[in-house]
């Protein structure tokens, strides 16, 4: 078996503990950029709900502020987004490259996907429920615990399960500039040295990663939903 792994794949073979750390780097970066994310975003999301021109808690100066930060940091693409932050990166985590230095430019290319993914989910909400618990005398924050998010959580799951799709992706690319993980990994060895094994093995292990993803998200919908 080891000799046909050694044929079929000569470069992964010469270099699995590579390949495991590159693996854990990946999940690494994403998980603590994922978790600041959905932390943020859910709170910027559910801000830019309530303080709308319609919302419980309508406040035009927040509101206008958030959404166009929103706007501004969704339109840079992410590659850019990277190298203009590695000023900021090193002066807040003493470095711009390797895992330690891509989980702060994941955290800004991801926060507002996320905002807007909660801010879709949250707009689905029937306005009657949310009528009926002012009606009621529900304070704000009870009616965004018990009304908004509640009613909006198969949404919620939904956009967080897209989200960490393309967290997978975004973290791929920082490899181009150094960030460490699969894409560093894959770049190095796969396209700068032509070692092609590397690179399908790359491709397929986040197959592999967005395949579960996808599968968690789609049981937790279900079961949300039942």
């Amino acid at each position: 078996m080891k000799e046909f792994l050694h044929i079929l794949l000569p470069n992964i073979s010469a270099k699995p503990n590579e390949l495991i750390e590159a693996t854990l780097q990946t999940l690494n970066m994403m998980v603590l950029s994922g978790a600041i994310s959905l932390l943020f975003g859910l709170i910027f999301g559910v801000m830019i709900v309530v303080t709308a021109p319609k919302g419980i808690l309508k406040n035009a100066f927040i509101y206008n502020i958030l959404d166009k930060l929103i706007n501004v940091f969704r339109s840079i693409p992410f590659v850019i987004l990277l190298a203009a932050l590695i000023p900021f990166t090193r002066m807040v985590v003493g470095t711009a490259i390797g895992t330690k230095g891509a989980i702060l430019p994941l955290v800004f290319g991801t926060v507002p996907f996320f905002t807007r993914q909660i801010e879709s989910a949250l707009h689905e909400v029937d306005n009657g429920l949310i009528e009926a618990a002012q009606s009621m005398g529900s304070s704000p924050i009870e009616i965004i615990f018990r009304v908004y998010l509640r009613e909006s959580m198969t949404g919620i799951i939904r956009g967080v399960q897209i989200t960490f799709i393309s967290l997978l992706g975004l973290t791929a690319m920082a490899g181009a500039i150094g960030g460490g993980g699969l894409g560093d990994f894959a770049i190095r060895y796969g396209h700068q040295r032509n070692q092609t094994d590397v690179t399908y093995v790359t491709v397929i292990i986040i197959l592999v990663m967005v395949s579960l993803i996808q599968g968690i998200g789609n049981r937790a919908i279900k079961k949300n939903t039942h």
